[in-house]
Protein backbone atom coordinates (compact mmCIF):
# COMPACT_ATOMS: atom_id res chain seq x y z
CA UNK A 1 0.00 0.00 0.00
CA UNK A 2 1.52 3.27 -1.08
CA UNK A 3 1.94 6.15 1.33
CA UNK A 4 -0.64 8.94 1.07
CA UNK A 5 0.45 11.87 -1.05
CA UNK A 6 1.73 14.74 1.05
CA UNK A 7 0.08 18.03 0.24
CA UNK A 8 2.53 20.93 0.61
CA UNK A 9 1.44 23.66 3.03
CA UNK A 10 -0.49 26.49 1.42
CA UNK A 11 1.41 29.72 1.02
CA UNK A 12 -0.24 32.66 2.79
CA UNK A 13 -0.36 35.78 0.63
CA UNK A 14 0.54 39.16 2.07
CA UNK A 15 -3.04 40.36 1.56
CA UNK A 16 -4.39 37.34 3.50
CA UNK A 17 -1.87 37.89 6.26
CA UNK A 18 -2.90 41.53 6.67
CA UNK A 19 -6.64 40.89 6.35
CA UNK A 20 -6.98 37.77 8.54
CA UNK A 21 -4.00 37.81 10.87
CA UNK A 22 -3.96 38.66 14.56
CA UNK A 23 -2.99 42.30 15.02
CA UNK A 24 -0.89 43.30 18.03
CA UNK A 25 -0.15 46.97 18.59
CA UNK A 26 3.55 47.56 19.28
CA UNK A 27 3.63 51.35 19.33
CA UNK A 28 2.35 54.60 17.86
CA UNK A 29 3.98 56.74 15.17
CA UNK A 30 3.52 60.13 16.82
CA UNK A 31 4.70 62.33 13.95
CA UNK A 32 1.48 61.56 12.04
CA UNK A 33 -1.51 63.92 12.19
CA UNK A 34 -3.92 60.95 12.53
CA UNK A 35 -3.64 57.80 14.62
CA UNK A 36 -0.99 55.53 13.06
CA UNK A 37 -0.20 52.35 14.97
CA UNK A 38 2.83 50.15 14.37
CA UNK A 39 1.74 46.52 14.68
CA UNK A 40 2.74 42.93 14.17
CA UNK A 41 0.38 40.60 12.34
CA UNK A 42 0.44 36.78 12.51
CA UNK A 43 -1.49 34.22 10.46
CA UNK A 44 -0.91 30.51 9.80
CA UNK A 45 2.75 30.64 10.74
CA UNK A 46 3.59 33.81 8.87
CA UNK A 47 4.36 37.10 10.62
CA UNK A 48 5.10 40.64 9.45
CA UNK A 49 5.18 44.20 10.64
CA UNK A 50 2.45 46.54 9.49
CA UNK A 51 0.77 49.90 9.97
CA UNK A 52 -2.81 50.06 11.22
CA UNK A 53 -4.76 53.32 10.84
CA UNK A 54 -8.16 53.08 12.54
CA UNK A 55 -10.98 55.22 11.19
CA UNK A 56 -11.72 56.23 14.79
CA UNK A 57 -8.35 58.00 14.92
CA UNK A 58 -8.92 60.18 11.84
CA UNK A 59 -9.33 63.94 12.15
CA UNK A 60 -12.27 65.28 10.10
CA UNK A 61 -11.30 67.21 6.95
CA UNK A 62 -13.68 69.82 5.55
CA UNK A 63 -12.67 69.13 1.95
CA UNK A 64 -12.94 65.33 2.30
CA UNK A 65 -16.34 65.05 3.98
CA UNK A 66 -17.39 61.73 2.41
CA UNK A 67 -16.16 58.31 3.46
CA UNK A 68 -12.90 58.03 5.37
CA UNK A 69 -9.17 58.20 4.80
CA UNK A 70 -8.67 54.47 5.39
CA UNK A 71 -10.82 53.51 2.41
CA UNK A 72 -9.01 56.02 0.22
CA UNK A 73 -5.70 54.42 1.17
CA UNK A 74 -7.01 51.02 0.10
CA UNK A 75 -8.41 52.52 -3.12
CA UNK A 76 -4.96 53.97 -3.94
CA UNK A 77 -3.45 50.52 -3.46
CA UNK A 78 -6.02 48.95 -5.78
CA UNK A 79 -5.26 51.46 -8.53
CA UNK A 80 -1.52 50.94 -8.05
CA UNK A 81 -2.00 47.18 -8.42
CA UNK A 82 -4.05 47.71 -11.58
CA UNK A 83 -1.16 49.66 -13.15
CA UNK A 84 1.19 46.71 -12.61
CA UNK A 85 3.78 49.05 -11.14
CA UNK A 86 3.33 47.97 -7.52
CA UNK A 87 3.99 51.43 -6.15
CA UNK A 88 1.92 51.12 -2.96
CA UNK A 89 2.60 48.51 -0.25
CA UNK A 90 -0.10 45.86 0.16
CA UNK A 91 -3.05 47.55 1.88
CA UNK A 92 -6.35 46.10 3.11
CA UNK A 93 -9.43 47.26 4.97
CA UNK A 94 -10.12 45.26 8.12
CA UNK A 95 -11.37 45.31 11.67
CA UNK A 96 -8.72 45.82 14.32
CA UNK A 97 -8.22 46.56 18.01
CA UNK A 98 -9.79 50.03 17.56
CA UNK A 99 -12.38 49.19 14.92
CA UNK A 100 -12.32 49.39 11.14
CA UNK A 101 -9.15 50.75 9.60
CA UNK A 102 -6.59 50.24 6.93
CA UNK A 103 -3.72 47.81 7.43
CA UNK A 104 -0.60 48.20 5.30
CA UNK A 105 2.58 46.17 5.08
CA UNK A 106 5.46 47.92 6.81
CA UNK A 107 8.29 48.82 4.42
CA UNK A 108 11.78 49.11 5.85
CA UNK A 109 13.41 51.98 3.98
CA UNK A 110 16.71 51.11 2.31
CA UNK A 111 19.70 53.41 2.12
CA UNK A 112 20.18 54.79 -1.37
CA UNK A 113 21.04 58.01 -3.17
CA UNK A 114 18.83 61.00 -2.44
CA UNK A 115 15.58 61.44 -4.32
CA UNK A 116 15.16 65.08 -3.24
CA UNK A 117 17.68 67.85 -2.71
CA UNK A 118 18.12 71.60 -2.22
CA UNK A 119 20.80 73.12 -4.46
CA UNK A 120 22.31 76.57 -4.71
CA UNK A 121 21.70 77.00 -8.43
CA UNK A 122 19.27 78.42 -10.95
CA UNK A 123 18.93 75.20 -12.94
CA UNK A 124 19.11 71.53 -11.91
CA UNK A 125 22.13 69.40 -12.76
CA UNK A 126 21.85 66.51 -15.18
CA UNK A 127 19.82 63.70 -13.67
CA UNK A 128 17.64 66.06 -11.67
CA UNK A 129 14.33 67.87 -12.24
CA UNK A 130 13.39 71.28 -10.84
CA UNK A 131 10.41 71.60 -8.51
CA UNK A 132 10.73 75.26 -7.54
CA UNK A 133 12.54 77.68 -5.27
CA UNK A 134 12.23 77.42 -1.50
CA UNK A 135 13.20 79.79 1.31
CA UNK A 136 16.07 78.48 3.38
CA UNK A 137 16.33 81.34 5.89
CA UNK A 138 17.73 84.86 6.12
CA UNK A 139 16.08 85.84 2.85
CA UNK A 140 17.93 83.17 0.89
CA UNK A 141 16.38 80.71 -1.52
CA UNK A 142 17.51 77.39 -2.95
CA UNK A 143 16.27 75.29 -5.82
CA UNK A 144 14.30 72.24 -4.72
CA UNK A 145 14.89 69.32 -7.10
CA UNK A 146 13.95 65.67 -7.40
CA UNK A 147 15.76 62.85 -9.18
CA UNK A 148 14.97 62.22 -12.84
CA UNK A 149 14.02 58.69 -11.84
CA UNK A 150 11.64 56.45 -13.78
CA UNK A 151 10.16 55.15 -10.54
CA UNK A 152 9.26 58.69 -9.48
CA UNK A 153 7.83 59.36 -12.93
CA UNK A 154 5.50 56.40 -12.61
CA UNK A 155 4.47 57.63 -9.17
CA UNK A 156 3.73 61.06 -10.67
CA UNK A 157 1.34 59.41 -13.11
CA UNK A 158 -0.33 57.41 -10.34
CA UNK A 159 -0.73 60.59 -8.27
CA UNK A 160 -2.38 62.35 -11.20
CA UNK A 161 -4.87 59.49 -11.53
CA UNK A 162 -5.77 59.31 -7.83
CA UNK A 163 -5.61 63.11 -7.41
CA UNK A 164 -3.12 62.97 -4.55
CA UNK A 165 -3.33 66.13 -2.47
CA UNK A 166 -0.29 65.38 -0.31
CA UNK A 167 2.75 63.84 -2.04
CA UNK A 168 5.55 64.82 0.34
CA UNK A 169 9.14 63.71 0.37
CA UNK A 170 8.57 61.70 3.52
CA UNK A 171 5.98 59.65 1.65
CA UNK A 172 8.64 58.18 -0.66
CA UNK A 173 10.16 54.91 0.56
CA UNK A 174 13.07 53.38 -1.36
CA UNK A 175 13.24 49.67 -0.57
CA UNK A 176 15.46 46.68 -1.29
CA UNK A 177 16.02 45.44 -4.85
CA UNK A 178 15.56 48.91 -6.31
CA UNK A 179 11.88 49.16 -5.35
CA UNK A 180 10.23 52.48 -4.54
CA UNK A 181 6.95 52.81 -2.66
CA UNK A 182 4.61 55.70 -2.00
CA UNK A 183 2.65 55.79 1.26
CA UNK A 184 0.04 57.97 3.01
CA UNK A 185 -2.78 58.16 0.47
CA UNK A 186 -5.61 59.28 2.72
CA UNK A 187 -6.28 62.56 0.91
CA UNK A 188 -6.89 61.24 -2.58
CA UNK A 189 -9.74 60.76 -5.06
CA UNK A 190 -11.37 64.13 -4.45
CA UNK A 191 -13.77 65.02 -7.27
CA UNK A 192 -12.17 68.48 -7.48
CA UNK A 193 -8.63 68.99 -8.78
CA UNK A 194 -6.40 68.96 -5.69
CA UNK A 195 -3.14 67.55 -7.05
CA UNK A 196 -0.42 68.74 -4.70
CA UNK A 197 2.97 67.11 -5.03
CA UNK A 198 6.72 67.45 -5.10
CA UNK A 199 6.89 65.51 -8.37
CA UNK A 200 6.34 68.39 -10.80
CA UNK A 201 9.61 67.85 -12.67
CA UNK A 202 7.87 66.37 -15.72
CA UNK A 203 4.98 68.88 -15.78
CA UNK A 204 3.93 69.52 -19.39
CA UNK A 205 6.23 66.83 -20.79
CA UNK A 206 4.90 64.02 -22.97
CA UNK A 207 3.89 60.85 -21.18
CA UNK A 208 6.06 57.81 -21.82
CA UNK A 209 4.67 55.08 -24.05
CA UNK A 210 4.62 52.81 -21.02
CA UNK A 211 2.46 55.31 -19.11
CA UNK A 212 0.06 55.66 -22.03
CA UNK A 213 -0.40 51.89 -22.21
CA UNK A 214 -0.94 51.72 -18.44
CA UNK A 215 -3.54 54.49 -18.61
CA UNK A 216 -5.32 52.71 -21.45
CA UNK A 217 -5.46 49.62 -19.27
CA UNK A 218 -6.83 51.65 -16.37
CA UNK A 219 -9.53 53.11 -18.60
CA UNK A 220 -10.72 49.61 -19.43
CA UNK A 221 -10.47 48.47 -15.80
CA UNK A 222 -12.58 51.45 -14.68
CA UNK A 223 -15.48 50.81 -17.06
CA UNK A 224 -18.81 49.88 -15.47
CA UNK A 225 -18.75 46.22 -14.55
CA UNK A 226 -14.95 45.92 -14.75
CA UNK A 227 -12.92 44.62 -11.82
CA UNK A 228 -11.23 47.80 -10.63
CA UNK A 229 -14.45 49.79 -10.94
CA UNK A 230 -16.20 47.30 -8.70
CA UNK A 231 -13.48 47.47 -6.06
CA UNK A 232 -13.40 51.27 -6.03
CA UNK A 233 -17.19 51.50 -5.86
CA UNK A 234 -16.96 49.93 -2.40
CA UNK A 235 -14.30 52.41 -1.25
CA UNK A 236 -15.09 55.85 -2.71
CA UNK A 237 -18.26 57.64 -3.82
CA UNK A 238 -19.84 57.31 -7.27
CA UNK A 239 -18.94 60.95 -8.00
CA UNK A 240 -15.32 60.32 -7.06
CA UNK A 241 -15.21 57.19 -9.21
CA UNK A 242 -16.54 59.14 -12.21
CA UNK A 243 -13.94 61.84 -11.53
CA UNK A 244 -11.20 59.19 -11.55
CA UNK A 245 -12.38 57.97 -14.94
CA UNK A 246 -12.39 61.56 -16.19
CA UNK A 247 -8.80 62.13 -15.01
CA UNK A 248 -7.61 59.03 -16.85
CA UNK A 249 -9.42 60.18 -20.01
CA UNK A 250 -7.93 63.68 -19.69
CA UNK A 251 -4.39 62.35 -19.28
CA UNK A 252 -4.78 60.19 -22.39
CA UNK A 253 -6.30 63.03 -24.39
CA UNK A 254 -3.52 65.45 -23.45
CA UNK A 255 -0.72 62.88 -23.70
CA UNK A 256 1.23 64.93 -21.18
CA UNK A 257 1.96 65.12 -17.49
CA UNK A 258 -0.38 67.63 -15.81
CA UNK A 259 0.75 71.10 -14.80
CA UNK A 260 -0.20 73.05 -11.67
CA UNK A 261 -3.68 74.47 -12.05
CA UNK A 262 -3.04 77.67 -10.10
CA UNK A 263 -6.31 77.07 -8.22
CA UNK A 264 -4.72 75.06 -5.43
CA UNK A 265 -1.27 75.17 -3.76
CA UNK A 266 0.90 73.04 -6.02
CA UNK A 267 3.41 71.90 -3.38
CA UNK A 268 2.43 70.38 -0.02
CA UNK A 269 3.53 72.02 3.22
CA UNK A 270 5.78 71.06 4.78
CA UNK A 271 7.29 69.53 1.63
CA UNK A 272 9.05 66.75 3.55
Amino acid sequence: MSAPERIPPRSVTTAELLAKGELKVRGRIREASNAVLFCSVTYEGREASCVYKPVAGERPLWDFPDGNLARREVAAYEVSEATGWGLVPTTVLRDGPYGEGMCQLWIEAAAESELLALVDAEEPDEGWKAIGFAEVGEGKTALLVHADDERLRRLAVLDAVINNADRKGGHLLPADEGRLYGIDHGVTFNAENKLRTLLWGWAGESLTQESIEVLQGLREALRDGAGLAGKLAELITAVELDATRARVDALLAAGRHPEPSGEWPAIPWPPV
